[in-house]
């Protein structure tokens, strides 16, 4: 029987090939078949959407789109790169040209800065850049995706778009000349090389757009600093312009699976959350950028593409996106912690990166509660990584490497976590108890204990790495698993360790 996931590579592979669109006898009976296939996913997908945090969610309709997501939270853990001409000061990214009382600058007139920032592209000549080095990496690492900033807020395009010259291919970039200087595409064919997923995370606002931020005016913070209602050209104009550049990733960049929006400011003022009014709402400008119409032409070109509009509550936040920290509890709808692995989204030479032992807790913590993991790295200006963001990519696989059938492919399991066990589960119900080392243990306990959890009876435990049954008895609600002497003092990784429970037939 054919899949869904694999009718919908093979769309997309037409598309490709025969140019911008399948024939229409095609698509129809690829469509029809989708149908069905979708269908038979929704029943299988079991999705239960409830709970405060979970309340605004629209659930995805489209068969084709609902097989990439199935695909997309299989994969677990992607790797994210916040990288542009800001990384030679080692600023938070593009928002110190922002001028909001958080912003800090080192020196004190704010338009001698932007002038200065705007001139980073001429002095940005990032020669050690080697994707294929950073996708070899990854992929050793377990991770399954990229998601890479193809434009920040600033403005400044790693792409090679024809609607701006403030791009890395553009005419006052020192990098322009490089063989490699359109760097998406670059990162993008060595992470498909390896089999990774792509996604391009695209700002919607756009600080170097005159039809953003009009010169007429000063900028008194992130928000479009006039209201579009009184100017409607100057804001069609913006609208029209952010159109093309997306366009131009979703027709020039080969198969994108990810369009991953940032700038939730720039919505609906209809679709403004209470909560969020403090900092997103501009007065009442109405900065709808007209997301149907984009989304509509995006997935034109790219069948079943994830939208993430992130926090923008609606039919176009595929997959819900919390930043810095992990939910308390399980979400039953599809979502992303985005996590940077040093201190923030950009290279800074003096930042200090998480260590293994952290960053692997929280991937399990993170799949425990149905969802994926997506660790930032901010490339040098120089082009490369920090030595630390290797070393610890390099420990997160070898951990991978003995306990990865606990991670991929898998769904929560009551009760998520039982004291320092996280639980996870296959479509098969074949169960895993991932035990958290605490901190500077590298052996394991004589017992592990849990008191809400207890496998079939007749059913048989063993450790991934290592062989042999493992005894094990009911205690109280939980049960009682004897850790073997010889696997206790030579476990089979650091870290973490993982039980497998092979349920009775």
């Amino acid at each position: 029987m054919i899949s869904a996931v694999s009718l919908r590579r093979e769309q997309r592979k037409m598309m490709f090939k025969k140019g911008k669109k399948a024939t229409g006898e095609t698509r129809l009976m690829i469509t029809l078949l989708f149908l069905f296939c979708g269908w038979v996913c929704l029943l299988g997908m079991g999705f239960v959407f409830a709970s405060e945090d979970e309340s605004e969610y629209v659930p995805v309709e489209d068969p084709l789109v609902l097989a990439g997501l199935e695909e997309w939270r299989d994969a677990k853990f992607g790797l994210m790169m916040h990288w542009g001409p800001y990384s030679q000061w080692g600023v938070v990214e593009s928002w110190s040209i922002c001028s909001e009382d958080w912003i800090k600058r080192p020196e004190d007139h704010y338009e001698d800065y932007k002038r200065k920032y705007k001139k980073l592209p001429s002095t940005f000549n990032p020669v050690r850049f080697d994707p294929d080095k950073w996708a070899e990496a990854a992929e050793a690492a377990g991770m399954r995706y990229v998601v890479f900033t193809t434009k920040h807020h600033d403005g400044f395009c790693m792409f090679d778009t024809r609607t701006t010259e403030y791009r890395i291919t553009g005419p006052g970039s020192a990098f322009a000349s490089h063989p490699t200087a359109d760097v998406t595409r670059a990162i993008f064919e060595s992470f498909r090389k390896r089999g990774l997923k792509t996604g391009a995370y695209f700002s919607k606002p756009d600080w170097n757009s005159e039809d953003y931020w009009w010169p007429y005016y000063a900028t008194p913070d992130r928000h479009v600093n006039y209201d579009p209602a009184l100017h409607p050209e100057r804001w069609r104009r913006f609208k029209d312009f952010t159109f093309r550049q997306i366009e131009e990733l979703m027709t020039g960049y080969g198969p994108v699976d990810i369009l991953w929006l940032d700038g939730a400011w720039v919505r609906p003022l209809k679709n403004m959350p209470d909560e969020f009014k403090d900092w997103a709402k501009k007065k009442e400008y109405n900065q709808d950028i007209d997301m149907a119409r984009i989304v509509a032409m995006a997935r034109s070109h790219q069948p079943g593409l994830i939208v993430v509009d992130r926090w923008v509550s609606g039919p176009y936040e595929n997959y819900l996106t919390p930043e810095q920290k992990i939910p308390e509890k399980p979400l039953s709808v599809p979502w992303e912690s985005c996590i940077t692995m040093a201190e923030g989204w950009s290279y800074n030479k003096n930042h200090t990166y998480k260590p293994v032992r952290q960053l692997l807790h929280m991937l399990v913590d993170i799949v425990a509660k149905g969802g994926n993991f997506l660790l930032n790295i901010g490339p040098s200006p120089e082009g490369d990584w920090a030595a630390e963001a290797y070393d610890r990519l390099e420990g997160i696989g070898a951990w991978m490497a003995v306990n990865g059938e606990a991670i991929y492919k898998t769904r929560p399991v009551p009760p998520f976590k039982d004291g320092r066990v996280c639980l996870t589960g296959k479509k098969d119900g074949t169960v895993y108890l991932v035990y958290l080392a605490e901190e500077g243990r590298v052996d394991l306990p004589s017992v592990i204990r849990l008191s809400d959890y207890r496998p079939p009876e007749g059913s048989v435990l063993e450790f991934v790495g290592a062989s042999g049954q493992l005894d094990w008895k009911p205690s109280g609600k939980g049960i009682e698993i004897t850790v073997p002497e010889s696997i206790r003092r030579n476990p089979p990784c650091l870290h973490a360790w993982t039980v497998k429970v092979n349920l009775k037939d």
